[in-house]
């Protein structure tokens, strides 16, 4: 037996364990949630006595704080309660997606396909592969955190490593790489068309493409890979070290003669839905294409993602547990669905309480009223003439607005009017502008409990660590949110230093 000490903890360490037990003394995180529901109700009333309001920058009217302690306000709260739940965006999407990966999961489809994955995977590109994995998974809107977050963490436990580690690393690229991708997406088409409408109030003739970032973006994604895959390995994984849970896992056996055949029967079935997808959205007039917006990003395929998401976990987990032999008849299959949504039913209660303190920031107007002040502040601390510092300025602030607002598109629809017009009269151009604000937007996401997916993402974690609680998940994220937003904001310096465009006929600055 060795007598070498253990190796004391570092001060990141200690200071990353100092998080995780204050924030694991707070309440239950839907307690929690409750709590912050009440606060707002009441902090509502105390500005709105006070009169706190901001002029609203696209349409120049006064906006105030609306008193939800009011008879208009309480009434309000009683009759949107069940509407606030189920129009929670997680929720629809999280447990019809489910549904079908709970088949997925059933049927030993997704079991075998870990083995299959791990075995013929070099272990030193495990992690940079789930890294970049989410980021690129972007481009598919939320897929990767209901699909990709799990899957990692069962992928790292199948490999006798610590399944959060694995989990961290998913989430650190799919939400804290949110703005870096090499493909265009959603996200992209929709930024572009707020900044787009922000710079015609400057110029009535501009014009902004979904590509304007797009270099930038690309460029990100190699860094976003590098340094998640960096930051997993040398601090979350020694931290967290090894997993001594009681989740089974996932051996790393041979794969069996029947279980390969299950395999190709869902590898065929999965050609068979790609085959699908791709009649119906390559032609003009495909089958998957909208008429009234013929293009990609309207297509049926993209608006109903949630629902190809399903079908590419159902039928093939069908086609494996039926060729397999892991499942026998409908009775099976309706069996792995129902234990599915078991697992979620302490989702679905944060979930619940999480909506009402969301639907109740958004109604006071809190978040516009903290948004439009702190871009007050940016204007008056003269750095017009200064392109770095402004820039980081703006990257700064957007990250501390992503910790109240956490939809892009919301943040961005109420910045934009703000920002690109201003900076427009300055000489800087509109993607210059959205560049550095994707930049805020993305690396504060994985630390905000306001991210929509986050009590999702708890839930996971709390299967592998039944006491896991919003410190847990917080301190794990917070190392990534760190090194997200230094190396991007050193990226940022040397893109305007050498003058690099932000994407094609994307320049940093305008014509003079």
């Amino acid at each position: 037996m060795s007598n070498t000490a253990a190796k004391p903890p570092s001060r990141l360490q200690r200071w990353l364990n100092v998080i995780e037990r204050a924030g694991n003394a707070l309440p239950h995180p839907a307690t929690l949630f409750a709590g912050l529901a009440v606060l707002v109700v009441v902090l509502s009333w105390v500005f709105n006595t006070m009169g706190v309001s901001v002029t609203h920058p696209a349409s120049g009217e006064q906006v105030g704080t609306v008193n939800l302690l009011s008879v208009a306000g309480l009434q309000r709260i009683v009759q949107e309660v069940a509407r606030n739940f189920l129009a929670f965006p997680p929720l629809g999407i999280s447990l019809t997606a489910l549904l079908g990966l709970g088949i997925a999961e059933h049927s030993g489809l997704m079991g075998a396909g870990l083995r299959l994955v791990v075995l013929a995977t070099p272990r030193r590109l495990i992690t940079p592969m789930v890294v970049f994995a989410g980021v690129m998974s972007n481009a598919g809107s939320e897929v990767g955190y209901v699909l990709l977050t799990p899957l990692a963490a069962a992928l790292f436990h199948a490999l006798g490593r610590h399944p959060l580690v694995g989990l961290a690393a998913a989430f650190a690229g799919v939400s804290g790489g949110y703005s870096a991708n090499l493909l265009v997406g959603s996200i992209d088409v929709l930024l572009a068309g707020l900044t787009q409408a922000a710079a015609q109030l400057v110029n009535p003739e501009a014009q902004v493409t979904a590509v304007v970032n797009w270099y930038f973006m690309a460029v990100s994604t190699v860094m976003v890979t590098g340094i998640g895959t960096w930051v997993t390995e040398r601090i979350v994984a020694p931290r967290l070290g090894d997993y001594r849970g009681s989740a089974p896992r996932e051996e790393l056996k041979t794969l069996t003669a029947r279980e390969r055949r299950g395999l190709w029967a869902a590898g065929v079935t999965v050609a068979a839905l790609v085959a699908f997808v791709l009649g119906g959205v390559l032609p003009a007039d495909g089958y998957l294409i909208n008429p009234k917006h013929p293009s990609f990003a309207k297509s049926a395929f993209m608006e109903g993602l949630v629902t190809f998401i399903m079908l590419f976990g159902l039928l093939p987990g069908l086609a494996y547990g039926f060729v397999a032999g892991t499942l026998k008849n409908d009775h099976d299959a309706v069996t792995g669905m129902t234990r599915t949504m078991q697992s979620m039913g302490s989702f679905l209660v944060l979930a619940f309480f999480a909506a009402q303190f969301i639907a109740y920031f958004n109604w006071t107007n809190l978040g516009i009223i903290c948004a439009v002040s702190g871009a007050e502040v940016i204007q008056k601390m003269g750095l017009q003439d200064r392109p770095v510092p402004l820039m980081l300025t703006l990257v700064l602030f957007a990250a501390m607005v992503n910790m109240m607002i956490s939809s892009a598109s919301a943040k961005w629809a109420l910045l934009a009017p703000i920002f690109v017009p201003m900076f427009m009269l300055l000489g800087y151009s509109p993607a210059l502008v959205q560049g550095a604000f994707r930049v805020g937007d993305s690396v504060t996401n994985i630390i905000t409990p306001l991210m929509s997916y986050f009590p999702l993402i708890l839930t996971f974690v709390q299967k592998y660590e039944p006491r896991a609680g919003i410190g847990t998940l917080i301190s794990t994220m917070l190392p990534y949110s760190l090194a997200f937003l230094v190396a991007w904001m050193v990226l940022l310096v040397f893109w305007i230093l050498i003058g690099l465009p932000m994407g094609p006929d994307a320049p940093l600055y305008l014509p003079q």
